[in-house]
């Protein structure tokens, strides 16, 4: 029988009377997409083949060589947690449209793809999510990948070996177009961040009844069907146990000096004193640095950070509805568009991202998100919620304003904020704040089952 990808409960992946059929799914799909594998140092490798058959054995030797199946991982978790045994580095791989017909796959097996972003590439959906045009993209990027193999561990030295060792195997008719390198960072709580300061990676859509069952459920359902990212595999030995995810890169420069000075300026306009200045930037994200979403207080601290919560009742005068994280999850509809989301941040620099110095010592580029997130559809899942969510002016109300994070389009409608917080005055129209984070290049991919990789 199929894996029925659309059960409403969370997947018990160690239960005892898991079925056979569930069993070869997660044997035979890659990890990281159920569950987050950790990925505090990251080296990300862009290949392009020019010789199907060296380009498939080159797969072939990094899937039976190097990577293990999801079941594998979350076994390795689960003994990480019980016994503090360490687990294996995490590979992953992904191929491109163009990839899989480098590969040999002819156009019209490419088709059996049901996804039509991923079928026209990165490059021909500029248009549709308003990205910078093609040739404003890194050099790596306007070339055309066939390939990602991604690489993480908690340690340097493992991801470094596994490197060396991959880019080793790779034939001499493949070139090695770029590689990303990404490196965790974490605020004195030990919270993970971006370079804004700001705690990132909360309200994560989960897939496995163990991680489920640790989340409050009052208010928020952290709970997804498998719908939200596998498909079946079109290619692989038998499609209705072997699966697999879409998978969205993009490189995101951050110019943290210029959101710092943003921050700084709309708090000067709102007449923000003292701690209340920390609320400026909390309206962009709709979080305070420590994660403390500001629809449910006025200030951070107070207690366990919450993500059992909602914006039901919210008007606007908590966490405006151009909060970053309230265009980009609703929390009221739109469950099905949700991504597994599993960036990491990339770039080095010398200050404190969590603290309260000028920005003038902050950095202006170099640094930013390796954006990743898994779906079973580019289209309805990150296109629909970068261009109808994130850099819709009129979403969720009319003349919200883009999302101040990662919109994109000309702003050119005034949008207003809340002078003080839960009460209905606002501010005069203004200009919206410009924009900070600029995509760099991407592609999509889809990341094959194991039964594909290894039969290849």
């Amino acid at each position: 029988m199929p894996v029925d990808l659309n059960n409403a409960q969370p997947l018990a992946w160690d239960s005892a009377t898991l079925d056979a059929d569930t069993k070869a799914m997660l044997d035979n799909l890659q990890p990281n997409i159920l569950r987050a594998h950790v990925r505090e140092h990251l080296s990300v490798l862009f290949v392009r083949f020019n010789d199907a058959a060296e380009g498939r054995a080159f797969l072939r030797h990094v899937a039976t060589t190097w990577m293990k199946s999801a079941r594998r991982h979350l076994e390795e978790v689960r003994d990480f947690a019980g016994r503090g045994r360490r687990g294996t580095p995490y590979v992953g791989i992904g191929i491109s449209k163009a990839g899989y017909r480098d590969l040999g796959h002819s156009v019209e097996e490419v088709r059996a793809f049901g996804d039509r972003a991923f079928r026209d590439g990165m490059k021909r959906r500029v248009a549709e999510v308003e990205d910078p045009p093609v040739e404003r993209w890194e050099r790596a990027y306007q070339r055309e990948i066939h390939a990602v193999v991604l690489i993480g561990d908690d340690r340097p030295g493992p991801v470094a070996t596994l490197r060396d060792e991959i880019i080793g195997a790779l034939p001499a008719s493949a070139r090695l177009l770029g590689e990303e390198i990404g490196r965790g960072m974490r605020n004195p709580a030990g919270d993970g961040i971006e370079h804004f300061g700001y705690v990132d990676g909360r309200s994560q859509p989960l897939f496995l009844k163990d991680e489920v069952d640790r989340e409050p459920r009052k208010r928020w359902d952290p709970a997804f069907p498998l719908a939200n990212v596998l498909v079946p595999d079109p290619f692989s030995p038998d499609p209705r146990r072997h699966h697999g995810s879409y998978l969205v890169f993009r490189k995101l420069e951050q110019n943290v000096r210029a959101f710092k000075e943003i921050e700084e300026r709309l708090a000067d306009d709102l007449g923000l004193k003292g701690g209340d200045r920390h609320r400026a930037g909390a309206m962009l994200v709709g979080r305070f640095k420590d994660g403390t979403p500001l629809t449910g207080r006025a200030k951070a601290g107070g207690g366990p950070v919450a993500n059992d919560f909602t914006f039901e009742g919210d008007d606007g005068s908590k966490c405006p509805f151009s909060g970053h994280i309230r265009k980009t999850n609703p929390r009221s509809f739109g469950r099905e568009v949700l991504m597994a989301r599993r960036g990491q941040t990339y770039g080095r620099r010398g200050d404190q991202p969590w603290d309260d110095a000028p920005p003038e010592t902050r950095p202006s580029g170099e640094v930013g998100l390796l954006f990743m997130a898994f779906n079973s559809s580019l289209v309805d899942q990150f296109e629909f919620t970068q261009r109808s969510w994130a850099g819709n002016p009129d979403f969720e109300n009319p003349a919200t304003g883009h999302d101040p994070v990662i919109g994109q389009g000309e702003r050119a409608i005034k949008v207003t904020f809340p002078k003080v917080w839960g009460k209905p005055e606002q501010s005069p129209p203004q200009a919206q704040v410009p924009q900070t984070v600029t995509m760099k290049g991407g592609e999509y991919f889809f990341a094959p089952s194991l039964a594909y990789l290894r039969g290849l």
